[in-house]
This record gives structure tokens, sequence and C-alpha cells, in this order.
């Protein structure tokens, strides 16, 4: 009988991975605010081949509503800005030569409620992401005892383990979307 032992860490790892996903995706949502975050979904068309901005520039922060875009190729100054103006994000840079300067435009309300609408959705897929892994885990468990690989009541102290994982991970997906909102809102 080959089957493999019940691991609660790497099912706390895979919860936890599922709340950096979420965090990372809502570094991605515009907040008014300027973040270097913001540009990483950009790809760049260079060198014949489809890279991300931060492997052909520098992106930085110099005020609370300005990014820098530090082109290091003056050859791919106009390929970076055309990503950026294609990018669906609402920006338009200004060129200086091998900088592009990028102003970060007020968000009205109504956006605003948008942007929460879709930080909401992407905490909702992180949520069914960690039930998942909550009922990976419990699945293998019920083989395990299924198997008398555990007796039942190792199975009901593991069953409390998992759920407390969940639990915890859940709370901080809702700590983190919390946050997001409350940057979304108040600028």
């Amino acid at each position: 009988m080959s089957t493999e032992p019940f691991d609660i860490a790497d099912i706390k790892r895979r919860m936890t991975g599922a709340v950096a996903s979420l965090k990372t995706e809502l570094g991605g949502l515009r907040t008014g605010r300027a973040s270097a975050s913001l540009l990483e979904p950009i790809h760049v068309d260079a060198y014949g081949t489809h890279l991300p901005l931060s492997q052909v520039a520098t992106v930085s922060v110099p005020e609370a509503r300005l990014l820098s875009v530090q082109v290091w190729d003056r050859g791919m100054v106009s390929a970076v800005e055309r990503a950026i103006r294609d990018s669906n994000l609402g920006l338009n840079p200004n060129t200086e030569g091998q900088v592009l300067r990028i102003r970060i435009p007020e968000l009205n309300q109504e956006r605003r409620q948008e942007l929460v609408k879709v930080a909401h959705k992407y905490a909702e897929a992180a949520k069914v992401s960690v039930r998942h892994v909550r009922r990976d885990g419990m699945d293998h468990l019920k083989k395990l005892e299924k198997d008398s690989a555990i007796s039942a009541d190792d199975l009901e102290r593991l069953s409390k383990d998992v759920q407390k994982a969940t639990d915890e991970t859940i709370a901080e997906v809702d700590l983190t979307l919390a946050h997001k909102e409350k940057e979304i809102l108040s600028v």
C-alpha cells in the first residue's frame, strides 16, 4: 500500500500561495497613487521577443503621483512607450530622452467603485483556491483513514488542523482585501 503521508505544512504552503497570488493581483490595481507594481503586467516587444518591462527598464516612484521609467537601450524607448499606452491602464507617458514620466491621474468615485468590485473578485478567487486546497487535504485524509494508514482520532485531529489553516488563510484574504479597499477609496 503506497499512500503518501499527510503533510499539513504542504497544505499551509499551498494556501499561502493563494494569498501571495492575491497580493500580486491587487498590486496591479491602480489606486490613484504611483506604485512600481502598477507596470509589472506590461510586456514589451523587444529584440524579437515579448519581454516584461522590468527586463528593459527600471521603474521608480519619484513622487506620490508620478512614475519614472528609465529605459536602458535608447532604441527601445518607443517600444516601451507603445507598450505602456496599449496596456489599457489609462496611462499616457511623456518621453524625455530615455526616461518616460507617467503622471497617475486622479480616480473618480465611479472608477474607484469599479476597482473595489475587481478587488472583491480577486479575493473571492483566492478564497475558492484556498477551499480547493482544503478539499484536497480532507480527501487525502479520508483516503488515509480508509486505507487504515491513520486512525479515526488522527483523522479528526488533522481535519481540525486543516480547517484551522483554512480559517486563518481566509481571514488573511479578508484583511488583505480590506486594506486594498481602504487604499482605493481613500486618496
